[in-house]
């Protein structure tokens, strides 16, 4: 009988702690990752993207050398630089359909370097986002062309197409 007093309340204390315990994601199945072609080099993949973003009225709004930054703090780094980018009339009409989205912006593709293998561009998988959100029809078009631009910068970039 005195088991039985201890062994429930620990299975209630388990039952409780599992249910606390918040949903996993694998994150990798969140983003859109393309490596660079083997006769793309960084500095190519970053002309090109710029090019094609400016050929798509994306806006380049932002650049973060993360990796120049951190060997400037005294940190060893492989190469990791963010590029952000925007269409800002549609993210204007984003956030002012819901201004959640605002933390969705700008459109950011990461460039990785990675020792192991070939370096390689990444994006938020925005399929995933918009089939997700509650848009009107208007809104989920104008997200889809942002997608599918966004996309075709990635895809240049790993490619060093102009």
């Amino acid at each position: 009988m005195k088991l039985l007093h201890f062994v429930v309340p620990l299975l209630a204390l388990i039952a409780h702690s599992a249910a606390a315990q918040p949903t996993r994601i694998d994150v990798a199945q969140t983003v859109v990752q393309v490596p660079l072609a083997e006769d793309v080099t960084m500095d190519d993949a970053i002309t090109s993207m710029k090019l094609r973003a400016n050929l798509h009225n994306l806006m380049f709004v932002a650049h973060q050398p993360l990796s120049t930054q951190l060997e400037s703090m005294g940190h060893a780094s492989s190469r990791l630089e963010i590029f952000q980018f925007c269409d800002p009339v549609t993210a204007r009409r984003m956030v002012d359909y819901n201004p959640v989205f605002a933390a969705y912006m700008p459109c950011r593709i990461a460039l990785v370097e990675r020792p192991e293998d070939r370096p390689v561009l990444m994006m938020l998988d925005l399929n995933m986002l918009i089939q997700g959100a509650e848009l009107n029809p208007e809104l989920r078009r104008l997200a889809e062309e942002v997608n599918v631009k966004l996309t075709d910068v990635l895809n240049a970039g790993a490619n060093g197409e102009l």
